[in-house]
């Protein structure tokens, strides 16, 4: 399992994994007897009743990278605007398999030796439902793909995917099998993260890796929405999924190293037609040598937004403390801005922005700002998922919110910087 070091470090411009969950939870005095939190997440923003089903789905055609004598294998979690929820559960943050790998990695004293039964990671619940009807009353939906930073378990993205999916987009976040944090395949059967370093030739297959699965999923994706059913075990699709992909607009964005798998997909592959980068370094040099990705050398005829923290260090095009957003600045030929999230800090960015703020009596200050800065988590949120949806509304439905002219004076916590 990845450690977390801190966010302004070389690698700490990428997520490190479950690691960074564990990292929530500060050891109360060992005779202190910590109280158990439970968790909740936001409430979503949209107009819509949000669904939701996972996919497994295994590339025939491809050895897996980590593993080679097995195919590779993939989850992935899509959520959609749904017209009718009533009646059917909602589905857990952290599911039954993933919540103790959570507490695990949590208690282990080479992190922080939290007490099990501190934090109830199985408490959470998304405003997502299992498995109901698709609204198809408005046609074919936008696509929006997300995937998580290096290591980082696909799961602590809920907060921005399924506001996103509240909108009206159809969203398909994808776990890295071996890379991601412990990865729940049908059945019950958990893959947990290999113990990978950090050297270039790793780094290089991570992002190889990430760009394949993206690749493989848009293809998978295709295949639904002419009616097959890729999922391996052919489990029931959601009612009227098939169908209501428009695979003519799809965005993606990704957090950390997310972010630089969205770029470097969209290099390889034009079915991707706008991105988003949420703080993470495009390159894969964590040696301390400069090694940028295809993205950052070449640039995108197509749309791009950075967007930074702001909190210690300003992550932005313009500090050289990452030379890859100041090179792909200058080589991007398409729209492209840079915002910062003046005091967020590089969780700002995940359901942790959500969730620190609820293990205060845990936690310290000082530790609670190296995840998500200084900045009201509420007003965060609210900014994120706003520009998230102005975004992919300029650039997929060609409707413009006005959002990228300049400072918003009804988002003082985004700094326009470009």
């Amino acid at each position: 399992m990845s450690t977390m070091p801190h966010r302004r470090s070389r690698r700490g411009l990428f997520a490190a994994g479950l690691a960074v969950v564990s990292a929530l939870a500060v050891a109360a005095p060992a005779s202190a007897a910590p109280a158990k939190v439970e968790l909740t997440l936001p409430a979503l923003t949209g107009h819509h009743q949000v669904g939701t089903t996972t996919l497994h789905l295994v590339d025939q055609a491809r050895q897996d990278p980590w593993k080679p004598d097995r195919k590779r294998e993939v989850m992935a979690t899509v959520t959609y605007p749904s017209w009718f929820t009533a009646g059917t559960p909602r589905v857990p943050w952290m599911s039954e398999k993933m919540a103790p790998v959570v507490e695990a990695a949590a208690a282990d004293p080479n992190f922080f030796g939290l007490p099990p039964g501190s934090v109830d990671w199985g408490s959470a619940q998304r405003d997502a439902h299992a498995n109901t009807p698709v609204d198809r009353w408005q046609g074919k939906r936008p696509v929006v793909l997300f995937s998580p930073g290096f290591g980082s378990p696909r799961e602590l993205h809920a907060v921005l995917t399924d506001d996103l999916a509240s909108r009206g987009y159809i969203v398909v976040s994808l776990s890295h099998t071996f890379e991601s944090a412990a990865v729940e395949f049908p059945g019950g059967r958990v893959e947990p993260q290999l113990q990978l370093g950090n050297d270039p030739k790793t780094m290089k297959t991570a992002i190889d890796a990430r760009v394949a699965d993206t690749r493989f999923l848009l293809d998978q994706l295709t295949k639904l929405n002419q009616g097959a059913n890729p999922d391996a075990e052919h489990r029931p699709l959601p009612l009227g999924l098939a169908g209501a992909l428009d695979l003519s607009k799809v965005g993606m964005f990704g957090h950390s190293y997310g972010g630089f798998t969205a770029g470097e997909t969209m290099v390889a592959d034009r079915r991707i037609d706008a991105g988003v980068n949420l703080d993470g370094t495009m390159g894969y040099g964590f040696d301390g040598s400069y090694l940028p990705g295809e993205v950052v050398k070449r640039g995108l005829d197509r749309p791009f937004l950075l967007m930074g923290g702001g909190f210690g260090v300003e992550h932005t095009h313009l500090n050289p403390v990452d030379k890859t957003w100041g090179d792909f600045w200058g080589n991007q030929r398409g729209w492209k801005r840079d915002l910062l999230l003046k005091q967020g800090a590089h969780h700002s960015y995940s359901d942790l922005q959500a969730i620190v703020p609820q293990l205060a009596n845990l936690v310290p200050a000082e530790r609670r700002a190296m995840f998500v800065g200084t900045v009201d988590a509420t007003k965060a949120l609210t900014a994120e998922r706003d520009y998230l949806d102005a975004f992919f509304a300029l650039h997929l439905l060609g409707r413009d919110k006005h959002l990228f002219d300049g400072d918003s004076p009804r988002y003082p916590e985004i700094k326009f910087i470009a």
